[in-house]
């Protein structure tokens, strides 16, 4: 069967440069095969407020419907690119004056000494592995200035004030990514694969939630109430027969999973382009969870003592 193209001519979209979303129009649509009618659909898009020499072919998957939702995510996307650009020209500000310092001491203990071959074999070694890491992509997750509110709140809570959330959570993991994959799927009708990433990033969110908590997301007051739970989990009887982590914790320890994506992801082998995507699809997610705030995060502490 052939495939049914998405968009149209002189359409307005949002279509994804780089990290950002830019308004823009298509021109002109074709198949990428001019030969084979089965193959995709490419669209000729020019950007608002471009100069015409701009204008490019790009597939389906960097367009994104002008929608109020997409409209949000390309607003927060284009802050958080000046927010990370401002923090990148600190940074290089700082690091510039630092290896200034570094080469002027480094000049003085070279004329009393001349390191051996191995040792600096040894320093490049270093160097190559800490390069080849920073070049790996990295995902800056949008979160909410709310989000990051409640996440300060509740290290407060745990850290000083030595409590634990009451668990199980009256809305789970598992029940906060139905919700949202029940509200968010109707808005990728017509675009199997649009539906098909959901899936994915939903069972993604899932897997990294429970092998993540035990490891990353639990702060040491929260330990032996995990054991506990743990214990029940692997009797499999009683309310927690059959269950796990994502059907115990909640909004709370999600938005810790969250802040600790970058640094998670950056340790797979994604390309950028399914980096950028995922990044996109969590970063709707955290806004869709900070406008329900107040549903998902309606939670009772406990003193980190009575759950022992």
């Amino acid at each position: 069967m052939a495939p049914i193209s998405m968009y149209s001519k002189d359409e307005k979209v949002l279509c994804f440069h780089h990290e950002i979303l830019y308004d823009a129009k298509i021109l002109d649509v074709r198949h990428k095969d001019p030969n084979d009618k089965k193959s995709p659909f490419e669209y000729q898009v020019h950007y608002k407020g471009w100069k015409n020499t701009w204008d490019d072919w790009v597939l389906e998957d960097r367009l994104r419907k002008h929608t109020e939702d997409n409209r949000e995510l390309a607003n927060n996307l284009r802050r958080e690119a000046e927010a990370s650009f401002r923090l990148k020209n600190t940074k290089t500000t700082a690091k510039k004056r630092a290896g200034s310092d570094r080469d002027s001491v480094r000049d003085s203990e070279e004329r009393g000494s001349v390191p051996g071959r191995g040792t600096k074999r040894a320093r490049d070694s270093e160097i190559e592995k800490e390069e080849s890491f920073n070049l790996r992509p990295s995902v800056r997750i949008i979160m909410p200035d709310n989000l990051k509110s409640l996440l300060v709140d509740d290290w407060e809570q745990v850290t000083k004030n030595q409590c634990v959330i009451s668990l199980p959570a009256k809305y789970p993991v598992r029940q906060i990514l139905q919700d949202w994959h029940e509200e968010e799927l109707p808005k990728r009708a017509g675009s199997s694969a649009d539906e098909d990433v959901l899936e994915e990033v939903v069972a993604g969110i899932q897997e990294y939630f429970d092998k993540c908590l035990d490891k990353i997301l639990l702060y040491r007051h929260e330990r032996p109430q995990y054991r506990g739970l743990r214990k029940k989990f692997e009797a499999a009887t009683g309310d927690l027969a059959d269950k796990g982590p994502i059907d115990v914790y909640g909004a709370e320890h999600l938005i810790r999973l969250f802040s600790t994506m970058p640094e998670l992801i950056a340790q797979t082998n994604m390309d950028m382009q399914a980096t950028n995507r995922l990044r996109e699809e969590i970063s709707k997610f955290s806004i869709w969870l900070s406008k329900n705030s107040e549903k998902y995060f309606a939670t009772s502490y406990l003193p980190a003592e009575s759950t022992h």
